[in-house]
């Protein structure tokens, strides 16, 4: 069996992700021994941005998650949610009927 590599102590998560990009993981770790783990309460890295909305587009929303008796930022992320999806599997649509017309 190889000898692996000890995986090094990174300062942040950045220099983590520019590391594991650049090498290789089979050098560090036996895939082979790995197992399926679940983390049903992982909760996804979150960053602040500073949007600026028109203000009755804010009432709108506000009102919409009053409806839903959800806050209104919540509800907005439903909402790109939503969107990003319809975009993607509208993207992966038009390319796929893209390949039938070229074929």
């Amino acid at each position: 069996m190889k000898a692996r590599k000890k995986i090094p102590t990174f300062s942040s998560e950045d220099d983590e992700r520019v590391y594991w990009g650049r090498h290789d993981s089979t050098e560090h770790l036996d895939w082979s021994q790995a197992r399926t783990i679940s983390t049903p309460n992982l909760r996804p890295t979150l960053r602040t941005i500073s949007l600026r909305l028109p203000e009755s587009m804010i009432a709108e929303l506000k009102a919409l998650a009053n409806q839903r008796d959800v806050p209104y930022q919540s509800l907005l992320k439903v909402f790109l949610a939503e969107r990003i999806k319809q975009e993607r599997t509208g993207a992966a649509a038009q390319k796929s009927s893209g390949r039938k017309r070229a074929g």
